[in-house]
């Protein structure tokens, strides 16, 4: 191997280095990374701020079968949850007294339809999604509907429904986003 070699090779070690250094203070600190279509893909805070409609989170699901069946199909990464599952992450659509409706054409919150939310009745290897329907449900104290503002191919509500407010770990706000490529 040369010396230019070598030297390049040193250098980016170096920088591979800083790079995970930096990640893991970031962690360590209350961020988090996105890199799932459902939000704005990019970094994270994790905050105290309490949960409200419009707020992006960080849960973890419920240890239910539809999310047994979301990992094994790869809508959702393992992790640290309980049942072996990955964080998710979703904004907040509808909190404690909001109506919200779910049916092969999509979801409603108070009668106002929400833009991405046609479920697709398979999925990209055609294997078979879950079918919900909700008929002008007013959400109960401590029910969430969690949904992507953005994607019509997140795995979100529509798909495996309404959320305990006890799943979610943290609002989560914006540091650094862009656009995503679908």
């Amino acid at each position: 191997m040369s010396q230019r070699a070598k030297q390049a090779y040193v250098i980016m070690a170096r920088a591979c280095m800083i790079l995970i250094c930096f990640a893991g203070l970031f962690y360590v600190a209350g961020g988090c990374i996105n890199t799932s279509n459902s939000i704005p893909l990019g970094l994270y805070w994790i905050t105290k701020h309490p949960i409200q409609k419009g707020e992006y989170v960080l849960f973890c699901p419920p240890q239910k079968p539809i999310f047994q069946k979301a990992l094994t199909r790869g809508y959702i990464h393992s992790g640290f949850c309980p049942g072996g599952f990955g964080y998710m992450m979703k904004r907040v659509l509808a909190t404690y007294g909001d109506t919200v409706s779910i049916n092969p054409f999509g979801v409603w919150v108070n009668n106002q339809f929400v833009a991405h939310s046609v479920p697709y009745p398979k999925d990209q290897q055609e294997q078979p999604l879950p079918e919900l329907h909700l008929r002008q449900y007013p959400l109960k104290n401590g029910q969430l509907l969690l949904m992507t503002d953005q994607s019509e191919l997140s795995f979100d509500a529509r798909y495996f429904g309404l959320i305990k407010k006890s799943q979610v770990k943290a609002v989560i706000k914006p540091v650094l986003t862009w656009p995503s490529i679908t």
